[in-house]
């Protein structure tokens, strides 16, 4: 199972973070142990002092799949959730000012938090999805996926001629603008439409 995530797929947090539009799209890893599932509490690590959240829209492949094309693309998913892209910002700031990779930044343990799953059949368009991230009760974060960048065909399109996809391999498809710290003591909480599907305690 891999952990895959669309970088810069939202204009508005490409502008905040003053980064350029990409042309196409910009994907990294997490390993699974990255994961951090069933609203687990995430414990603040010790190695950042600036740990951001990042919600996003997940999808889970349902097939194998090679060099698709984008028309045939939608046959790959039938499953979405809301996750959260932990980042230590800090880290990731030093790498790219030293021009190196920010994996590092990305791929700690428990950084790719998830929550329950549900069919896109229950959604009304599931082209066009309202989500939001509310952190201590207060929304820091609200997008649609109709405003990303780059679909979630093209994005599995792109990707697919480069990686091989699997039956169970996730997509994090990129975050709107809103981002920011966590603290101990904090709670995230992941909606998908209005349906709460992740909630965070911050240790």
């Amino acid at each position: 199972m891999k952990i895959i995530c669309i970088g810069m797929n939202y204009a508005e947090h490409i502008r905040e973070l003053k980064n350029e539009i990409p042309s196409e799209p910009v994907f990294f890893m997490k390993p699974d142990t990255s994961l951090l599932l069933d609203n687990k509490p995430f414990f603040l690590p010790d190695f950042s002092n600036e740990i951001h959240y990042e919600v996003e829209i997940v999808a889970k492949i349902c097939r194998l799949g090679k060099n698709i094309d984008t028309k045939f693309a939608s046959r790959y998913y039938k499953e979405f959730t809301t996750g959260i892209d932990f980042t230590a910002r800090d880290i990731q700031n030093k790498c790219r000012k030293e021009g190196k990779p920010w994996e590092i930044a990305k791929s700690f343990d428990n950084s790719a938090a998830i929550g329950k799953f549900i069919k896109i059949n229950q959604l009304a368009n599931y082209q066009s999805v309202n989500f939001r991230l509310e952190l201590n009760e207060h929304k820091v974060q609200e997008g649609n996926t109709s405003s990303m960048l780059f679909s979630l065909d093209q994005i599995i399109s792109y990707i697919s001629r480069y990686v091989t996809l699997k039956i169970g391999d996730l997509i994090f498809t990129g975050t709107p603008p809103g981002v920011g710290p966590v603290k101990v003591g904090d709670k995230l909480e992941a909606f998908l439409e209005n349906e709460k599907l992740l909630t965070i305690d911050i240790k």
